[in-house]
Parts: structure tokens; sequence; C-alpha cells
């Protein structure tokens, strides 16, 4: 199962080099290509994914060579591939992304990301409500001067940024 979610993420990372790649990944007199950053990460992912099928395989040719005589590991057969409590780990990890994501298209992404980043940082992780406001708000912010201000690229804002004039 490992390889394969390490194949799964690196044909992720191949489509997003692919449309990288129709949007331009080179440099110009005025900067990168809309494909430039994409393009990075997606190679990122490839090699993070061949990386995770390597040692994959690396690890199971060791538990092979540490067989018993019979060519059985203990254990390894009949375990189930998740048990309910990585289950609830796994939901508890996704589902927030999910939301953010669904948030943001609703919202606009600094809404989605700002509720994401204090639910991770207050129910996840278990900081203080005031902690979780300020990393909350220092990362908004900073993204937003980042993207908004520095690269000139405008991110989704969505009604309630609107409502207060940050176009």
């Amino acid at each position: 199962m490992e390889v394969a979610t390490a194949t799964a993420t690196a044909l992720v990372g191949a489509v997003v080099c692919y449309g990288s790649l129709e949007n331009g990944i080179g440099w110009t007199e005025s900067g990168p290509q809309p494909g430039y950053f994409p393009f990075g990460i997606g190679c990122l992912i490839i090699v993070g994914s061949l990386a995770n099928i390597v040692y994959t395989l690396w690890k199971s040719s060791a538990r092979t060579a540490a067989a018993g005589p019979a060519g059985e590991l203990a254990g390894a057969e009949g375990e189930p591939f998740i048990d309910g409590t990585r289950l609830r780990q796994l939901a508890a990890f996704f589902l927030p992304i999910v939301a953010m994501a669904v948030i943001s298209a609703w919202l606009g992404l600094y809404i989605g990301m700002a509720l994401y980043i204090f639910y991770a940082m207050k129910v996840s992780v278990g900081f203080r409500t005031v902690t979780s406001l300020l990393i909350t708000a220092a990362v908004v912010i900073v993204n937003f001067v980042i993207f908004e201000t520095i690269f000139l690229v405008p991110l989704l804002k969505g009604p309630i940024l609107e409502y207060f004039g940050i176009y």
C-alpha cells in the first residue's frame, strides 16, 4: 500500500508538472512565467514519492532478510492496512483540509487559511487561544503581503474581505 500511495502521489506531481509546462516554466525579463513555481512543487512531489518508494522497498527487503526459516514475518500477515485509531488520525488530518478547501472556495483563501490554522493550532496541537489567534494572524498577514504586494498575485478574497474593501 505504501508503494501504491507513493505512486499515486508521484502521478499527482507529474500532472502538476505537465500543467505547469502548458503555462511556461521559464524565466522572462519580467520574472518567472506562471508555471515556474508549480513546476518546482510538482518536481518535489515526484522526488518525495520516489524517495518513499525506495525507502519502502529497502525496508521490505530488510524485513524479508530477517524473516524466519518459513519466510514469514510475525504479525505481518493478516494485519489490517489501517486500524480504527489510525483511521481517526487520518480523518482528523484530512477532513479539516477538505473543509479549508470548501470554505476557501466560498469565503476566500485568507478566511479559509485563517480558520484552518486556528483549528490546527488550537484543537489539533492544543495551543492557548491567544497564541493560536496571534499565530493565525501572523501567517495570514505574511501570506497576504507576500502574494498581494511582493509577487502581485491576487488570491481569492471572497465576500467578507471584499465587504471591507480588500480587493
